[in-house]
């Protein structure tokens, strides 16, 4: 009997079990309750689905392999990625929460930034919806493909029979469920991640013999350039290091991990949540750098003459571990896959149905139309993902690499726009619209044409360009009105829930 098959259909069985449980629970659910959970969520719920919606399967897989392949060198994107985690949930999270409700109770990203000036224009919440809905498409199709890979690597299957049962399974489980179901799958997930990559180190040190002399030792690269792997952290070029911890900048701007922020149940239950959160990213992030370190010394040279060094978690946890714990193990790896792409579909369905639909399509339409009409979107955008994962070429390619820049490409047109309608009492809606637009623009066109020769991440520059628009423009408009202000004011007031 295959028991890491076996283990994995019973981890998906779960997973629609929970979508299922929540669709028939919710009898009368509105949009709020589908799509924010009713702004209901636990300390322990938030910290856990906002923390495994953000790594996906590059956490299991991409990380530790290029790390293998490239040296220590590259933690410095873990590094910036655990300072950015950390730095959102203090400054962010908690005034989020309280401006989101301030600013008319809004659900989704588009809508607060809208609400939180009192504008009637629909400009703003409408570009950002777009943004959210090409790019998150975008990123889950990237879901899609990883999530087959992982199938296809680990077990004998078609491509495109592999990647019909990940998305069946993604797609059943938002469809019924909604943001409930979304998060605790990812609260699940979560702990499956976590426990999965603290496993397999634990077990190395416990059981192998380890030659630290190893990592002293010039190693070839996968792109065949001779490097100290050890020395490549601190001798790695400023830009690359620089490069590393700008990830960290595009948490600020990230819409299905500040959707947690605006979905807990109470502002005061944010500091239980920020000790889980950036508890996990710390122990997940410093286990992966282990694996990949222990992958380097056991199997390194194994694994990159077939150019499988993404496959190092898999490797160790088949070679450790009984087939049944392996095919836990190897879930998480789904489980990575699923948590991300599940959020995102939610999100870009929300800022449809929140940004475009109701507002500009059917202004009168009922929280039942809503919501139906949200869950349909949930379906066409899977259905499109689908399509462009399935794709064969260069297009498929090419998509893949916007996915890889969409990071940069929200921190850079939000980043600085959230945090400044969070801490500038001053801030207005045209400030804000600049800052959206200038920071956008120059991520893509700092992608296109500066990138290479520069070498130079585009979220830096984007996050900077942005900001400075936002302020100055700002600074030339006009002082926003009483009943703008009275937001921030009633926002930042003391609370009793304090």
């Amino acid at each position: 009997m295959n028991w890491e098959l076996f283990v994995l259909i019973l981890y998906f069985v779960a997973m629609l079990g929970i979508g299922v449980f929540f669709f028939f629970r919710s009898k009368s659910v509105s949009d709020k309750d589908y799509f924010l959970g009713g702004k209901s969520m636990g300390p322990w719920v938030t910290a856990m689905s906002a923390q495994a919606s953000d790594m996906s399967a590059w956490l299991l897989m991409g990380l530790p392999g290029s790390i293998l392949a490239f040296g220590l060198g590259q933690v410095w994107i873990g590094i910036g990625l655990a300072i950015g985690t950390a730095l959102n949930w203090i400054l962010v999270a908690r005034r989020l929460r309280r401006f989101s409700e301030a600013a008319d109770d809004a659900i989704t990203l588009p809508q607060y930034l809208s609400n939180r000036f009192k504008t009637k224009s629909k400009a703003l919440q409408v570009t950002c919806a777009i943004v959210f809905l090409v790019c998150f498409t975008l990123y889950v199709a990237s879901a899609f493909v990883a999530g087959t890979g992982v199938f296809t690597s680990l077990f004998d299957i078609k491509d495109n029979v592999a990647m019909l049962i990940f998305a069946a399974i993604l797609i059943v489980y938002t469809f019924l469920g909604g943001f409930k179901a979304v998060c605790w799958t990812d609260f699940f997930q979560g702990l499956l991640m976590l426990g999965a990559v603290l496993a397999v180190p634990i077990i190395i040190v416990a059981t192998k013999d380890l030659d630290t002399s190893v990592l002293n030792n010039t190693v070839t690269s996968a792109k065949g350039t001779e490097f100290n792997f050890v020395g490549s952290v601190f001798g790695a070029p400023a830009n690359e290091i620089a490069n590393g911890l700008a990830w960290g900048l595009g948490y600020f701007g990230m819409p299905h991990i500040l959707v947690r922020f605006m979905a807990i149940k109470k502002p005061s239950m944010v500091k239980k949540s920020a000790i889980v959160a950036i508890t996990w990213v710390v122990l997940a992030l410093a286990a992966v750098v282990l694996i990949a370190v222990f992958g380097r010394m056991l199997i390194g040279e194994a694994l990159l003459v077939g150019e499988n060094q993404s496959l190092v978690f898999v490797a160790f946890a088949r070679d450790l571990f009984p087939a049944a714990i392996a095919g836990v193990l190897l879930s998480a790896i789904i489980a990575a896959s699923m948590s991300t792409a599940d959020s995102q579909l939610l999100v870009a369905s929300s800022s449809f149905t929140s940004d475009i639909y109701k507002p500009l399509i059917r202004k009168k339409a009922s929280d039942k139309e809503t919501l139906w009409v949200g869950r349909v979107v949930v379906l066409v955008i899977a259905v499109i993902a689908y399509f462009i994962a399935s794709s064969k070429g260069k297009g498929a390619q090419t998509i893949m690499n916007l996915v890889e820049n969409a990071w940069a490409g929200f921190g850079s047109a939000f980043g600085s726009v959230v945090i400044l309608s969070l801490f500038w009492r001053r801030f207005t809606y045209k400030g804000a619209l600049a800052g959206v637009i200038a920071g956008a623009l120059t991520d893509v066109l700092w992608l296109i044409f500066l990138s290479g020769p520069t070498g130079i991440y585009e979220l830096i520059p984007g996050f900077a360009v942005s900001m400075l628009a936002a302020v100055v423009v700002t600074l030339l408009d006009k002082a926003p009105s009483k009943e703008i202000t009275d937001i921030y004011d009633k926002a930042t007031a003391p609370s009793e829930d304090d």
